[in-house]
């Protein structure tokens, strides 16, 4: 009897020390679930991670100066600037030279270019003090070459203001376009180049006369840089049909 209670008491103890071993196993699918879980939250995080590094480098690439015309559309350009340059053309139109003067840049001046390209070395630039004269200065001034014959425009400031500045009236133009070329003629259009960091307003006519079939088309350029807080006048651009 006893030894029957001793096998007993051994299968027992067996039976006892397995379910103690089975308990002390590590629960291999609960690891692998953790393991598959920390991946994919480390994917997930990495992925919101780059996300992140992504739309900080888009951001980066937009200036933080949003005065650096440059980089924004026509909308931006003409914000800044079309109550400026109306100021400045209604001027013009009512030939207020003394008005005129005070849009003008306190340091460049303003550079007269009777065709669309700036000859930075021979078009006449005029201090604001001197554009303030202009009206009753009848001294004749070389302002260039005409276009196919090539003679000398030796031209009153009077005499130029009709041929070359105002001769359509711009101030109601068909056409208005901020950093955009209207006018496309000829002779090469170098403002942007010249004229670096600039805000250019175009009032352009695509025609008059329909015998001509645009060929009589007319722009003026109004070029202004910034100072400081301020936008000044520093061109103006006449352009039309060159040969």
């Amino acid at each position: 009897m006893r030894r029957k209670f001793m096998v007993i008491f051994l299968i027992f103890s067996l039976i006892l020390t397995l379910a103690a071993c089975a308990a002390l196993q590590p629960n291999e699918g609960n690891i692998n679930d953790i393991e598959k879980n920390d991946a994919d939250n480390t994917v997930e995080n990495k992925g919101n991670t780059e996300s992140t590094n992504t739309d900080n480098g888009k951001q980066n690439s937009v200036p933080d100066d949003k005065d650096d015309a440059l980089q924004e559309g026509e909308e931006y350009f003409k914000s800044i600037i079309e109550d400026r340059a109306t100021n400045v053309l209604t001027a013009i139109k009512n030939y207020d030279m003394e008005k005129l003067a005070d849009a003008v840049h306190p340091d460049k001046g303003v550079r007269f270019s009777p065709y669309a390209y700036v000859d930075v070395d021979k078009d006449l630039v005029f201090t604001a003090e001197e554009v303030k004269n202009l009206a009753a200065d009848t001294k004749t001034y070389l302002w260039g070459y005409y276009d196919g014959s090539g003679e000398p425009i030796n031209l009153s400031f009077s005499d130029y203001y009709k041929r070359f500045i105002y001769d359509a009236d711009f101030l109601n133009a068909e056409q208005v376009g901020y950093n955009e070329a209207l006018g496309h003629g000829n002779t090469i259009n170098n403002s942007f180049d010249v004229y670096e960091n600039s805000i250019i307003v175009e009032y352009h006519f695509s025609g008059f006369d329909p015998q001509y079939v645009g060929m009589d088309w007319r722009s003026l350029r109004l070029v202004f840089e910034k100072k400081d807080d301020a936008w000044y006048l520093v061109g103006i651009i006449h352009d039309e049909w060159t040969i």
